[in-house]
């Protein structure tokens, strides 16, 4: 493998010679230029067609020339330049082409021509384009220049016999052009001889060419560098791991030199990191830094090292080893001015205290970071100065976050919703897009945009798919079910989360996250079902994840609540709840996850038989959701203490409560709270005809006779919302029901119709549990 020099850039530069003799017209001048530079240039990750800027085979020059005509009449950019290709007929010519054509395309320093002038020679004619220094064309063709002077003898061989192989393709179509183009198939020294390439000589110095597919020569090292840089830079862009076929190459690669790129080991680390392997992880970590260490004499890689550390650390559970290292971190970076790495420790400090506090409660204590406000402030005001765009917007979404969590004004988290757009949008940033959508989708589900919330996963889906983080992917994609199970779409919802590659997933975090959510999804259906078997298998696997998310965990939490709830165990469901409010701290704090504890405290008790004990919870939490505009808890706070006004028998006011936001809730498209809103207007309905049963007049019959009637309509409206989310339970509560009140209304045929299919569901639901 040599240094820098293939049988590509050769052609590239043959190409730049043709650039400068000035027959590139003005119109094919950029196309032409894009792919030199896309060639000569680190390769973009936005870039579709990066394989074709790789290596580019001779196929991909003729497929950028060929369609361009030049400015000599009747000949194409493409005829040019396999003019400027095939004068390269022998080794000598090839030297010839380094020593005194490439030296000339370079125009000449001022030095130079003082040095010329004061020689008495004549300064150069300016018959041709030269070009500067210091341009990328002018460094590549000095590099060239050099890199071919450094080449000892053999690898100049093989530097020429790459090129023949390399070029052989465009013979057919050349010597159609040329007529004196026969036996120059690989060398004019041949034809001079009177040999052509079968001739025993030509097979002991080119080999059997033709047939030849050996890819010796066709790779530098310079090649293999800029492929683990990009793929080092996809794996820190969208995560995941080195794909199969790219691992085989990168393999291929460096076995074939014996000197391997540092910058591999990073790539290893990477993707032993996303693998779960942590001991590879951690001896490739240091190896690389180990390396890195030795060639930096300023030692600058230190602090980014103990990050890295620190980050690996603290994916494994190491909590006290990651917080050390980036203690340590922080003071090289404060010690040595590096504000780069100082913002990336304080946000990765930031992160990992909403995630772990109990683990930072030392570091907090020591006032290193101040509260989480200060720590934003902070994070925004050195992102700005050091203009680390992507570090401003995940920092502004964190605030955004951070208020939606405390319940603060939700202008201000519009603001930063705005703010990070903005950013996103002016300075070009793709890879925070989605979680900004995730955010905002968070947003609108909150204040009962439902609607608004499935746009965004859809639009995310739709339109920003290719190119972001696979952890933001998969998060998505599960918001995007979950909406689905709400409304009973379990099916689409399941397909959904079964059609994500497994390319996407073959981290071992986003695998366990997959995992996690798709159970999740399973639970939530399997308790509407009553399945007891199933939801205890479900859980006990889940349960076994440990999945690292706080917000996931509680929502664990709560559906182990329901399901309690729903077997009528209500002592240890509110054991449960007690237990799930100890495990919230300031750091992880929810108003939407306190509102939904205070719900559920308040439904224990009054299925347990105290509802008046729940009426102050009710109260608190519609105050709070009320306050904080969680506009989608309040709904659920409001049918909470329609449920405690039913037992004091204020039919009326239960009523006209559920009546007023049924709308609202309507646009929530949560069948399982519409059931219940329904539910309980057919007992607020039935209660006012209650209430009249005592008044024997004709109007306070027809008046009875109207709310009985509405309960009917209710109670079917009811039963369908059940029925689309599978909650065999509600199902048979509202077949209870519609026998009864057909059996008060004295139709006992349809009372008795409707009991069968009530016994029919408990039947099921018996079977099913």
């Amino acid at each position: 493998m040599t240094r820098y020099l293939t049988p590509w850039r050769v052609s590239l530069l043959c190409l730049v010679t043709l650039y400068t003799d000035g027959v590139v017209p003005n119109s094919s001048a950029i196309h032409v230029l894009s792919f030199l530079t896309a060639g000569l240039f680190p390769l973009d990750p936005a870039d579709k067609q990066w394989q074709e800027h790789y290596l580019p085979s001779i196929a991909e020059l003729e497929k950028c020339l060929t369609g361009h005509e030049s400015s000599v009449p009747g000949r194409s950019l493409w005829d040019l330049f396999l003019k400027n290709l095939w004068a390269l007929d022998s080794m000598d010519a090839l030297e010839t082409f380094f020593s005194d054509v490439l030296p000339s395309l370079l125009a000449k320093s001022r030095d130079e021509q003082i040095q010329d002038k004061d020689n008495g020679l004549a300064p150069e004619p300016e018959d041709r384009m030269r070009l500067s220094r210091s341009s990328p064309l002018g460094a590549f063709v000095r590099r060239s220049y050099l890199e071919y002077t450094r080449l000892q003898f053999h690898d100049s061989v093989k530097l020429w016999t790459g090129f023949v192989k390399y070029r052989l393709p465009t013979y057919s179509y050349w010597s159609r052009r040329h007529r004196g183009a026969e036996g120059k198939l690989v060398d004019a020294n041949l034809r001079a001889l009177g040999l052509d390439s079968s001739s025993h000589l030509s097979q002991v110095v080119y080999g059997n060419i033709e047939d030849d597919e050996d890819g010796e020569g066709i790779v530098s090292i310079k090649d293999a560098e800029r492929l683990v840089e990009f793929q080092v830079g996809e794996l820190q862009r969208i995560g995941g791991r080195v794909p199969d076929e790219m691992r085989a190459q990168l393999k291929h690669i460096i076995t074939s030199e014996s000197t391997t790129p540092q910058l591999m080991y990073y790539l290893e680390y990477l993707d032993a990191w996303r693998a779960g392997d942590y001991t590879s992880a951690f001896d490739n970590l240091h190896r690389y830094f180990d390396y890195t260490m030795h060639t930096n004499v300023d030692r600058s890689a230190y602090q980014f090292a103990l990050l890295n550390l620190a980050i690996i650390q603290a994916d494994f559970e190491c909590f006290n080893e990651a917080i050390s290292a980036v203690q340590e971190a922080v003071a090289i970076a404060r010690e040595s001015h590096d504000m780069n790495c100082l913002n990336f420790c304080m946000s990765w400090l930031y992160h990992f205290g909403k995630a772990f506090p109990e683990q930072m409660r030392e570091v907090q204590n020591s006032g290193m970071l101040g509260n989480e406000k200060e720590g934003l402030a902070f994070l925004k005001a050195k992102s700005k100065e050091t203009d680390m765009w992507s570090l401003l917007s995940t920092t502004l979404l964190s605030e955004a976050k951070l208020e939606m969590q405390q319940g603060e004004s939700l202008a201000s988290i519009v603001e930063c919703f705005v703010r990070a757009s903005h950013v996103n949008v002016t300075k070009g940033l793709t890879t925070p897009t989605g979680a900004y959508m995730l955010l905002q989708g968070s947003m609108y589900a909150r204040i009962g945009a439902t609607h608004l919330s499935w746009l965004n996963t859809e639009v995310f889906r739709e339109c920003y798919l290719e190119g972001q983080p696979h952890d933001d992917f998969v998060k998505i994609t599960f918001r995007n079910c979950q909406i689905l199970a709400q409304k009973g779409n379990y099916k689409e919802a399941f397909a959904r989360m079964n059609k994500i590659e497994p390319e996407k997933l073959r981290a071992f975090k986003y695998n366990n996250a997959w995992t996690y959510y798709s159970g999740l999804l399973q639970l939530q259906r399997q308790i509407c079902r009553d399945d007891r078997v199933a939801v205890e298998h479900i859980l006990s696997q889940l349960q076994a994840v440990q999945l690292l998310d706080f917000d996931m965990r509680l929502l664990l939490a709560l559906h182990s609540i329901e399901f309690t709830i729903r077997q009528g165990d209500y002592g240890r469901a509110l054991r449960m709840v007690e237990q799930a409010a100890h495990a919230m701290q300031p750091e992880n704090f929810d108003v939407h996850s306190q509102i939904k504890l205070l719900c559920l405290k308040a439904q224990i008790l009054g299925k347990s038989g105290q509802p008046q004990r729940g009426f102050s919870l009710a109260m608190r939490a519609a105050n709070i959701a009320h306050r904080s505009k969680v506009l989608a808890d309040l709904w659920v706070a409001i049918c909470t203490l329609a449920t405690v006004l039913l037992s004091l028998h204020e039919f009326e006011a239960t009523g006209e409560l559920v009546e007023s936001i049924m709308p609202q809730i309507l646009e929530s498209d949560d069948y399982a709270l519409i059931a219940q809103a329904y539910s309980l207007l057919v007992d607020a309905n039935m209660g006012m005809a209650g209430e009249l049963w005592r008044l024997q007049g004709r109007d306070s019959l027809s008046t009875r006779k109207e709310y009985v009637n509405r309960a009917l309509g209710y109670i079917d409206s009811a039963y369908d919302h059940y029925e689309e989310i599978e909650d065999i339970k509600g199902q048979t509560e509202m077949m209870a029901k519609k026998a009864t009140v057909m059996h008060l209304t004295g139709d006992p045929v349809l009372a008795n119709d409707y009991a069968a299919k009530y016994l029919d569901l408990r039947r099921r639901r018996g079977t099913e549990a």
